[in-house]
């Protein structure tokens, strides 16, 4: 059964970019129009700009840059824009990223800040990932920068040999799977995976039947530039489906993965398709064996939108995607501002650009930065006190999502578990447990969801009633009425985490 896949985005990324054709910038007031790509962002530039900027965000408040997909309105925004700055590193969607490089006008300064920030002083840090699964976590995954960060990198199924068919699959955060990759009416152009440079993403890989598959994954990539797109490598993979893989070890293929992670990836420098894996490093394609065991067997959810996955209750075997929603990122946490000390040098970057594109107004963003400045140095003084009064054992931080790494780091706290998820579907007994030993086993009074993701935090909190532990608040990506700017959402956090965690259990 071949479905509408992705028709619906492909079609706004042509009106968006049409919208960026608009002529015209509004300036009547004589202000600098800024557009951003989150609040976060706004409040900052805004700090640095005072009077003299217009900043526009495009993320509407209180939404998650993470699968905000934008309109054309949104287009309009960027192309009305004197600087624009987002803070990439895979934070927003790809889609987001796009419609900046399309409509941002030409000689505009276009600002990945969390990239340009490391100049100023910004720390980066890598995200880790171990979900704990018993069968292998197998993603796809792009590896180098690429003409332009909005280049898209296309991984397409160009042969698949076995008993059975094949899908690939993500499900996001409304339940609702996409499909890249449906073998049953034969493999088209339309079998494909679509990434951006330098990123990974998490796929469920689903076989109808038992036995020996082979699969050959073709990579380009579209500069986005309305150049022809350029052919890179292929590669064959092979899969072990509920049989011995031993049974496939063979010919040249000496190398197997059963567990941990990997991602079947491209080279955007060498042009190669291999196998990327934490444990073994790189592997070519033809010495792969991928496992599937019996263990991996799942039922066909009564649903019709699974129905390209076989008929409801009917088997499957399938490597999981683990992290449930969308998931679409790179080897970088983007979530710097967590550390005020990075929010310090995004501000630095603001205060540089804008004084480049308005050069009468460099000593009102000096002012405005040095000012600034001194506020966040006070704010990360705060922060820095109020969780240093947390006993050790206490500084344990369990949340609905991966976006607080930095604040770990830079003020002396744990990040015991994270949840992203899926408000459609019941969590697994295996979500539950996992969670609800850690909480146990730790002994936390609290976890914490973000205002913004409240919705989809069903497995943290059925996990914090059966364990007695309070729910509470912590601004990761948004702001809500309660904190409206980043030094009062910095303030709360850190208030809340000394509040919550510091009471007797």
């Amino acid at each position: 059964m071949r479905r509408n896949r992705r028709a619906c985005g492909l079609a706004l990324a042509l009106t968006v970019a049409a919208a960026g054709c608009a002529p015209g910038r509004p300036g009547d007031d004589g202000r600098v129009t800024v557009a951003v790509s989150t609040e976060i962002l706004a409040d900052l530039a805004r700090n640095v700009g005072g009077d003299r900027v217009a900043v526009e965000t495009v993320v509407p408040a209180g939404g998650d840059p993470h699968s905000y997909e934008p309109t054309p309105a949104d287009a309009a925004k960027v192309a009305r824009a004197d600087a624009a700055f987002t803070n990439h590193l895979l934070l927003e969607e790809h889609a987001l990223i796009k419609l900046f490089d399309n409509n941002v006008p030409d000689g505009a300064p276009n600002i990945s800040l969390a990239e340009s920030a490391e100049q100023y002083g910004a720390t980066l840090i890598p995200l880790v990932e171990d979900v704990g699964l018993d069968v292998l976590w197998l993603g796809l995954a792009v590896r180098g920068k690429g003409p332009s960060r909005s280049a898209d990198i296309r991984l397409s199924a160009t042969k698949m040999t076995g008993p059975g068919e094949f899908a690939l699959y993500l499900t996001d955060a409304l339940g609702q799977p996409q499909v890249y990759i449906d073998s049953t009416d034969g493999l088209d152009a339309r079998d494909v995976a679509v990434l951006p440079p330098d990123a990974h993403t998490h796929l469920n890989w689903a076989f109808s039947q038992p036995g020996e598959y082979r699969l050959t994954l073709s990579a380009q990539v579209d500069a986005g530039d309305g150049s022809p797109a350029r052919q890179l490598g292929s590669g064959t993979f092979a899969f072990a489906v509920g049989v011995a893989p031993q049974t496939l070890l063979r010919d040249g293929r000496t190398r197997l993965l059963d567990a941990g992670h990997a991602d079947l990836a491209v080279d955007l420098d060498t042009a190669q398709v291999f196998a990327r894996t934490d444990e073994q490093g790189d592997i070519p394609a033809d010495q792969v064996v991928i496992d599937v065991p019996n263990r991996a067997i799942e039922e066909v959810p009564d649903d019709e939108r699974f129905a390209f996955v076989g008929t409801p209750g009917s088997r499957v075997w399938q490597l999981p995607q683990a992290v449930l929603g969308k998931h679409v990122h790179g080897e970088i946490d983007p979530h710097l501002w967590q550390d005020v000390r990075n929010a310090k040098a995004y501000v630095q970057v603001i205060a540089d650009t804008l004084a480049e594109v308005d050069p009468d107004g460099r000593d009102t963003y000096q002012a405005n930065r040095d000012r600034y400045l001194r506020e966040l140095s006070e704010l990360h003084d705060y922060v820095r006190a109020q969780l240093a009064k947390l006993p050790p054992d206490r500084r344990q931080l369990i949340t609905t999502h991966d976006a607080f790494g930095y604040l770990a780091k830079a003020y002396g706290m744990t990040i015991a578990g994270f949840v992203v998820p899926n408000p459609a579907q019941e969590p697994s007994a295996a979500q539950v447990t996992k969670l609800s030993e850690t909480v146990r086993n730790l002994q936390v009074p609290a976890v914490f969801i973000e205002p913004n993701l409240a919705a989809r935090a069903s497995v943290l909190r059925r996990v914090a009633t059966d364990q007695g532990v309070d729910i509470c608040l912590v601004y990761g990506d948004a702001f809500d009425a309660n904190a409206k700017t980043y030094v009062a959402m910095m303030r709360h956090n850190a208030d809340e985490l000394l509040r919550c965690l510091g009471r007797t259990r």
